[in-house]
């Protein structure tokens, strides 16, 4: 079980944000609302824009702070398709389901840009991010993804980069290829989500922070739902657990089906526009291809936001700060004499198969198991969502036609398996 906390984390991105200045109440009475969501992230806030816009009542109740998870502290990256990649889709789907879902991406990366510009969020949105290959082997996995996104998916918007041209983008010798992705780009993640919830919240929805739900049940001799908080109680029609690596006990059958893993970052202190420019020339986000990947990009004040390693044990790692500036420095060795300035974490959702679980059960919904590839799959899934609550859900059948089973032996357990999995794919990444 992981605590939530009353302020948001010492980020780069909640020192970034003025936003934070906004405090929103705690729930301290009863409400009756057409629908509940739990979890003031992406997830739930995209729900909520669409059912707000449907002229649904909505309100939503946050344990800690908007964005306080994952949303608001991840790398920013916004990488069109779901972590799992598209053969578990077309396996469990067929081609045409698989397309379906193929769709949803890309317009999920349309209405990213399109919101944005709607709201007039203030977020550093970039164009462009950057596939790389570390080991000569895996420049293979970048051209067959190319190949495939255009026979298969009909996607046009992937250019090869051999190791020759590399330097155009990235300032390191460490990579052999790169595959740039021009529907990719990268945002600041912590001013989106707060962007966010002002639009949503000029929809009418409601957003309670620091309101954790405790528990909820149907209530007797009707079909709505009961959820109970600290001080308050709402009624509703339709209830959506946006809560991800977060759901704890609140619901233990969703619980079983993902596991928290850590994720980790730094930022570097302000570069000078020189060596900015000499990291990264194009400006695009970037991540490569190992199984256990560094991610990277620049901030708009010039700073290094670097990412990577994982923690499947609920610990942080010894020395982290070190650990991930060793990491930084395999890639900009000229960085050596440069300061970290901050240092962060959180915990991602992972289901068992990486596919994404989507579902609902009567009037309950859900949408979880991201697996650390977020910003447009948790926009897809709002759009799922709001739709099916609003009477469409062709879109829901077809991703809860996978199948995402409950980790076996509890979290503890299925955390080490996981542990001693990475351990082998980190031998494979070395060898």
């Amino acid at each position: 079980m992981f605590e939530s906390s009353p302020e948001h984390i010492a980020s780069y991105y909640a020192a970034s944000s003025l936003d934070l200045q906004i405090k929103r109440p705690s729930l301290q009475e009863n409400l009756s609302v057409d629908v509940l969501i739990v979890g003031a992230g992406f997830t739930g806030l995209y729900t909520a824009l669409r059912l707000a816009a449907a002229g649904k009542s909505v309100a939503i109740i946050e344990a800690s702070r908007v964005g306080w998870g994952a949303s608001g502290r991840n790398g920013g990256q916004i990488i069109p398709g779901f972590s799992c990649d598209m053969p578990p889709f077309e396996a469990a789907l067929g081609r045409e389901g698989a397309k379906q879902v193929w769709q949803l991406v890309q317009q999920a990366a349309q209405e990213i840009r399109e919101r944005v510009a709607e709201h007039q969020i203030d977020c550093e949105l970039m164009p462009g991010h950057l596939w790389t290959a570390v080991l000569p082997h895996r420049v293979k996995i970048l051209t067959d993804w190319q190949q495939e996104a255009s026979q298969k998916w009909a996607y046009e918007h992937l250019q090869f980069i051999p190791k020759n041209q590399v330097g155009e983008h990235i300032g390191s010798q460490r990579y052999q290829a790169a595959l740039l992705d021009t529907q990719g780009g990268h945002l600041h993640p912590l001013k989106y989500v707060l962007g966010l919830a002002r639009a949503a919240e000029a929809l009418g929805v409601c957003i309670y922070e620091n309101s954790k739900a405790l528990s909820y049940t149907t209530q007797a001799g009707c079909d709505r739902l009961m959820v109970q908080t600290a001080q308050g109680q709402i009624l509703a029609n339709q209830l959506v657990l946006a809560c991800n690596a977060y759901i704890d006990n609140l619901d233990p059958c969703l619980q079983k089906k993902i596991i928290p893993v850590g994720s980790y970052m730094i930022a570097t202190e302000a570069l000078t526009p020189t060596l900015a420019r000499q990291l990264l020339p194009s400006g695009h986000a970037v991540s490569d291809n190992q199984f256990v990947l560094d991610y990277f990009r620049l901030s708009q004040d010039q700073r290094l936001l670097f990412g990577g390693k994982c923690s499947y044990t609920g610990r942080t790692p010894h020395n982290l700060t070190q650990g991930m500036r060793q990491d930084m420095l395999k890639v900009f060795p000229q960085l050596a004499n440069t300061k970290i300035d901050f240092t962060w974490g959180g915990h991602l959702d992972i289901s068992m198969p990486r596919t994404p679980d989507f579902g609902h059960c009567g009037n309950v919904y859900w949408a979880q198991g991201f697996s650390g590839h977020g910003i447009i799959p948790t926009c897809v899934a709002g759009r799922v969502l709001g739709e099916a609550i609003c009477g469409d859900d062709s879109h829901l059948k077809l991703f809860s036609a996978l199948k995402n089973p409950a980790f076996p032996g509890g979290e503890r357990l299925a955390g080490l398996f996981q542990v001693l999995g990475m351990s082998y794919y980190r031998l494979r990444d070395y060898f």
